[in-house]
């Protein structure tokens, strides 16, 4: 296969098994997608979704959200780890989106990466899902398949974010970040991986990724 023909194998696969994509992180507007997603930073998608509910019963927007201490943030998102720094993180965001930005989320990465605590993915995944602008946030899903797929060389997710851009078309991007992150949950794990259901990786894997996948079952 060419690398063409990789790329559209992924597409076609992807677009057949996720026609309808499920966004992971539940939100109801920018700025509760903003704070799930600082929360998600090395954290589950599934653990934040049982944390959100908890602070945004207290506080759903920016407004409310600086009535409270950093301390009492820091309480209800201990669960998600990381959790000094994220309630900072919160908490001073919602002021600079009061201060500068009319309590709204802005709508640049510029603007996203200037606030405390959102980094280049946090940044990416809210302008993609929120605002509809092409962007190819890299989770620890995308890094590993786009590997085991031999479609970057894996050396770090700036690198990966690069090639993703460079080899699938822009009007891909939105969904196909999602898609990648539900199969790799779904069929191509870090760990308990069956490459017998992984047909993309099956289909045009690393040569090395599956010699050492074979070696392990033996």
């Amino acid at each position: 296969m060419t690398k063409q023909e990789k790329v559209d194998f992924v597409i076609n696969t992807l677009n057949t098994l996720y026609p309808e994509i499920p966004i992971p992180l539940d939100h109801k507007d920018q700025y509760t997608l903003l704070i799930a997603v600082l929360l998600s930073a090395q954290c589950t998608d599934v653990r934040v979704n049982k944390i959100t509910p908890l602070l945004f019963a207290k506080a759903d927007n920016p407004y409310d959200m600086i009535k409270m201490s950093v301390e009492e943030i820091k309480a209800i998102i201990r669960p998600c780890g990381l959790s000094p720094m994220k309630s900072k993180g919160i908490h001073g965001l919602s002021h600079i989106l009061i201060d500068k930005h009319n309590g709204e989320v802005p709508k640049s990465f510029e603007a996203l990466e200037a606030l405390p605590a959102v980094g280049h993915k946090t940044a990416s995944v809210v302008m993609s899902q929120a605002f509809g602008v092409p962007a190819f946030p890299v989770d620890t899903h995308i890094h590993r398949l786009m590997y085991r797929w031999n479609l970057t060389n894996g050396k770090n997710v700036t690198q990966t974010e690069k090639d993703a851009k460079r080899l699938f078309p822009e009007e891909t991007w939105n969904d196909l970040h999602l898609q990648i992150i539900w199969y790799g949950r779904e069929y191509s794990p870090a760990r308990g991986w069956n490459l017998e259901k992984d047909i993309i990786t099956k289909t045009i894997g690393r040569s090395t990724v599956l010699k050492d996948y074979n070696k392990s079952r033996k």
